[in-house]
């Protein structure tokens, strides 16, 4: 069997891969950042509620797996209202990528769908001005049918930004990797964690 042909073809779906792997960077706003700070900016996702200690919250492992430091800006509670009332919190840093996480809130407290995408939008373009490579996490908007897909996807694509769907899926209602019923444990973070880190490992490359 002639062997140059297996060759020849697996060359081609490694340019393949290649090309779609830099294309899509290349469709990232601000990539490459010329920024220094790694943020995250969130609720209690980001904060780390349910964790057992500091070190084993979502950005503590994100920070280790990249070795470098993260800025937490995570707050309990917040809603994208709250996000866009304190984005002067990031006035004293130069973003290299902002690691945004909010909307789960939104959906417990009601907040109108539209009202929730409006402010995220307004949020990342905000964080954009600042010269930062934005990567969305999304979260569901619904505990059996999730209203937030669709929407975070849109608005990944139309503010092109970096983005890892449902942060939390398969996670929910599992005892394994929830402290409760909204927030993970440690195992929890650490799944999350482990689909984040080869998204940003990219980003700040």
């Amino acid at each position: 069997m002639n062997k140059y042909p297996l060759f020849a073809v697996g060359g081609l779906v490694l340019v393949c891969v290649l090309f779609l792997i830099f294309t899509n960077k290349q469709d990232i706003k601000n990539y490459p950042s010329k920024g220094v700070d790694i943020i995250a900016f969130g609720d209690s996702l980001i904060e780390g509620v349910g964790a057992s200690s500091p070190d084993k919250n979502l950005i503590s492992l994100l920070s280790k797996s990249i070795g470098k430091p993260i800025v937490n800006l995570g707050v309990s509670g917040n809603t994208t209202i709250d996000g866009l009332k304190r984005l002067s919190d990031l006035d004293n840093y130069k973003p290299k990528v902002i690691i945004l996480l909010l909307g789960g809130n939104d959906y417990l407290r009601k907040i109108p769908i539209d009202e929730t995408f409006d402010n995220l939008g307004k949020i990342i373009s905000n964080l954009q001005d600042r010269g930062a490579v934005v990567l969305v996490l999304g979260v569901r908007g619904g505990l059996f049918s999730d209203k937030f897909e669709s929407k975070f996807q849109d608005l990944s694509e139309k503010y092109n930004t970096a983005y890892v769907s449902d942060v939390l899926d398969g996670l929910f209602a599992n005892t394994k990797y929830m402290s409760d019923a909204i927030h993970p444990n440690d195992l929890g973070y650490k799944k999350i964690e482990e689909r984040v880190y080869p998204v940003l490992l990219k980003l700040i490359k």
